[in-house]
């Protein structure tokens, strides 16, 4: 989740490219943070709490993809859009992917009637 983030605010940040260099080690060393403290927290949460948070993984992943779209179809240069599109493919495989094991993991709490009543 945070890899297609990162790439839409690389793609955003690649329009200036004075500054591209210092931004991406930014980014960088913010993407190796988010993805310690995403394992540390992740790690700790109970399995009952599993399919709300990713709910919210998936709003977030939402916002991802609307921001990647923006970067794509906007008049940036051509580095910005491939990065853009990469952004866009990556959020919507985890969107689905996220809504996909969260109705799995709901279907799982649904009581099955015997007898077929």
């Amino acid at each position: 989740m945070i890899l297609p983030s990162f790439l839409a605010v690389l793609a955003a940040a690649e329009t200036d490219s004075s500054s591209a260099l210092p931004f991406f080690l930014i980014g960088l060393w913010i993407l190796i943070l988010a993805s310690f403290t995403g394992f540390e927290i992740i790690t700790k949460v109970p399995p009952t709490l599993h399919t709300p948070l990713m709910s919210g993984a998936n709003a977030i992943s939402g916002i991802t993809l609307v921001g990647a779209l923006y970067c794509v179809f906007a008049e940036y240069n051509l580095g910005a859009q491939v990065l853009g599109f990469l952004a866009i493919t990556l959020a919507t495989v985890n969107v689905v992917g996220g809504f996909l094991v969260t109705d799995r993991m709901l279907a799982m709490f649904n009581t099955k009637k015997k007898g077929g009543k």
